[in-house]
């Protein structure tokens, strides 16, 4: 299997709460960030960071002041280099699995993320993480890297995609050439 496992879909059909599942099931230690959303009375109101070691930061809402906005959310590129590339770039350095949930429209709008993604990616380290579906010139390029695998998940596929997430977490992290 490729070195890097990227997960693609529609919203809503857990591909976070997948990553987040099949890392608690393997106990594999890695490094990264993924995002969750933030609701406030049922309702969206945006997205926040949170990094494998615990720190967060608000990457998009409803009721933050910023240039960059995707939808209705205003996108806060600052907190996205501070919080998730810094998290890239130590996991870069330092751990066997590097996660990257997610590339996506919102994450694209930083150079400084695009460039971690392409790091990561050429690091030689094992690489986790979700795409966006739809097409983007820099994810589709992420898409046809060598070194790239993507797997659809639908709500209907969603058990066997994890056993094949599993299947690549528990294989022989002694292939991998960075120690």
């Amino acid at each position: 299997m490729k070195r890097a496992l990227l997960l693609t879909g529609q919203p809503g059909t857990g591909k976070t709460a997948l990553i987040k599942e099949a890392l608690a099931r393997t106990k594999v230690k890695g490094g990264g960030f993924y995002t969750e959303e933030i609701r406030t009375g049922g309702i969206r109101q945006g997205f926040r960071i949170i990094t494998l070691g615990g720190q967060e930061a608000i990457l998009a809402h409803v009721s933050i002041s910023s240039p960059y906005q995707v939808s209705k959310y205003r996108v806060d590129t600052d907190a996205l280099d501070r919080v998730g590339v810094a998290a890239l770039c130590q996991a870069i350095s330092q751990s066997d699995l590097i996660v990257i949930d997610e590339i996506g429209k919102m994450e694209l709008l930083s150079p400084q993320f695009r460039e971690a993604v392409t790091q990561a990616l050429d690091s030689g380290r094992r690489v986790l993480g979700t795409i966006m579906l739809n097409p983007h010139p820099f994810a589709d390029q992420i898409k046809r890297h060598p070194e790239v695998e993507v797997l659809l998940v639908t709500r209907d596929n969603r058990p066997q995609v994890m056993n094949e997430v599993l299947s690549w977490l528990r294989e022989d992290w002694a292939e991998s050439p960075v120690k």
